[in-house]
């Protein structure tokens, strides 16, 4: 990062707005940016619960332009759970589609305030169980080739849905991505276990107040704030997880406990690979394809993919 740039980043930084208050405007913004140049893609929605007509989730499949890969990508997007929805991530989905050469599956999740924790994990999780059971859904016949991806809130999701799996005794998917995700509760500086909090909770990109305002709409009731669901690095028990890539942003105040997670998951005895993206902010894989961090993320996204599975 370029001196001169920090103080420029700084003035963009997310205290200015009051999330709890303007989410409405930023959902609206995002949808507003995201909505040229358009995107071909194949919109679905799944009934998760057989029987049930209230559990449809919607989702977008998006087709690469050149197929060069069996795997299917079950992307949750992130936006603190608050933010964020599957027409604000559609441009970063069709850019994953074509530089992994894979079908990207995107999840339109419930998100808090409307629908607070667990809500968004559910819709989550339960189209994971329908994909793995019915791979053909999505156009696979074998369910080890779905590889769950998420950034940040989304990274949050696909960590606590593999928990979720396990918990409940189904198979999992064998691979998932998590990019700069959120893995812990507390993201006061005063507090926080982790040195980027400090480093970089006023900075750049997010701010540990947005990240505060995000947690307490997405889960009001501080005792769960710990419950693994929420927090997956307090989880007591992190084995049998599947082979993990997580890729976290210098410039994050997220980044050492992403990096914490996989840490963890490996002295669990799970195998993970932890990536380092130099001079990244938050958000990195919404930036344009020719970004540097983008590029970086994704040669090692490629390599994790082409590792026998």
């Amino acid at each position: 990062m370029k001196p001169l740039l920090r103080p420029l980043l700084r003035a963009f930084a997310a205290p200015r707005l009051d999330m709890r208050a303007d989410y409405e405007k930023v959902r609206r913004l995002q949808r507003h940016l995201a909505a040229l140049p358009r995107t071909r893609y194949r919109a679905a929605s799944w009934r998760t619960v057989p029987g049930d007509p209230g559990s449809h989730v919607p989702v977008r499949v998006f087709q690469p332009r050149e197929k060069r890969r069996e795997d299917l990508l079950l992307f949750l997007h992130g936006g603190g759970w608050v933010t964020g929805d599957i027409e604000s991530y559609t441009p970063a989905c069709a850019t994953m589609a074509d530089l992994t050469g894979c079908v990207v599956v995107s999840v339109d999740y419930r998100l808090a305030p409307e629908h607070p924790f667990p809500a968004g994990l559910e819709d989550s999780y339960q189209v994971v169980r329908l994909l793995l059971e019915e791979p053909g859904r999505a156009g696979i016949d074998d369910a080890r080739r779905i590889v769950l991806v998420g950034d940040s809130a989304g990274g949050n999701l696909a960590a606590a849905v593999s928990l979720q799996l396990r918990e409940h005794g189904h198979a999992g998917v064998s691979r998932q991505i998590l990019l700069y995700p959120v893995t812990h509760w507390d993201h006061d500086p005063a507090t926080s276990p982790f040195a980027s909090v400090r480093d970089h909770g006023a900075d750049y990109r997010l701010t540990s107040t947005e990240v505060q305002d995000y947690m307490e709409m997405y889960v009001p009731d501080p005792a769960h704030r710990k419950d693994p669901r929420v927090s997956p690095l307090m989880a007591a028990d992190l084995s049998a997880q599947p082979r993990t890539l997580v890729i976290s942003a210098e410039l994050d105040l997220l980044r050492d406990e992403g990096e914490a997670y996989g840490q963890a998951l490996a002295g669990a005895g799970g195998s993970v690979r932890i990536h380092r993206v130099p001079g990244a902010l938050h958000g990195f894989i919404t930036l344009p394809r020719f970004s540097r961090s983008l590029r970086d993320a994704y040669g090692v996204i490629e390599e994790f993919l082409e590792e026998p599975t």
